[in-house]
């Protein structure tokens, strides 16, 4: 009877012990989450443009903020998730308006930023996730250039995709705080006029890099 007892207490803590170990791990890395985002971003012509902003400096600098929304499954040590996000950025570059072939368009300040993609990580401690993520992203591009006759303000709409890597550290069972780093490539793009109208795509060559840190709760 003895024997049987110890039996059965040794299998129910076999059983026992991943469990708990799923409880440890879920509600840090699994589920619904949102997050507030802040960091650097950095939009600048790609290797196939060329500008003239402030000399040789062709990057828009600005402090990028805003907010993520997303859902994450564990696997064992492993994890799988979707997120989707919009941020916007205060970059915005002042140059000589009668030239209106600076960044590639003309004077530019960075608008809203839309992302949707998925996520793969792994526990490289309890607490402690790295990730890779990956997918599409579009951008808005308000430019103003003026040839000494006429005035073009306008916005360029941007479409391209986005990688980054990054950490996330579990703080308690629903809260978390990430840093990461995001490059974006867009390829295609169109006018937008302010009375509606709008061009056909065409062809861009524009990168973005980013630095972002957030914080974010798990319900």
């Amino acid at each position: 009877m003895r024997y049987a007892i110890a039996a059965a207490l040794v299998a129910s803590s076999a059983f026992a012990a991943p469990a708990l170990a799923q409880d440890q791990v879920n509600p840090a890395f699994t589920g619904p989450r949102v997050a507030i985002l802040g960091g650097y971003d950095g939009i600048k012509p790609g290797s196939s443009e060329d500008s003239d902003i402030e000399g040789d400096n062709q990057t828009v600098n600005g402090f990028l903020y805003g907010g993520e929304i997303g859902y994450d499954f564990a696997f064992g040590g492993a994890l799988v998730g979707v997120e989707a996000e919009l941020t916007d950025s205060t970059g915005k570059v002042e140059t000589n308006r009668v030239n209106p072939n600076t960044f590639g368009f003309g004077e530019v300040s960075t608008g809203r930023d839309i992302y949707v993609g998925a996520r793969v990580g792994a526990l490289v401690m309890p607490e402690t996730l790295v990730y890779a993520k990956g997918g599409y992203t579009n951008t808005r591009l308000n430019v103003l250039a003026d040839d000494g006759r006429t005035t073009l303000d306008t916005n360029f709409n941007l479409d391209g995709w986005r990688l980054g890597a990054g950490v996330e550290q579990a703080v308690g069972r629903n809260t978390f705080a990430k840093l990461e780093y995001r490059y974006s490539n867009y390829e295609n793009a169109r006018l937008e006029y302010p009375n509606g109208a709008s061009t056909g795509r065409f062809d861009v060559d524009t990168d973005r890099h980013q630095v972002v840190a957030g914080v974010g709760l798990r319900f």
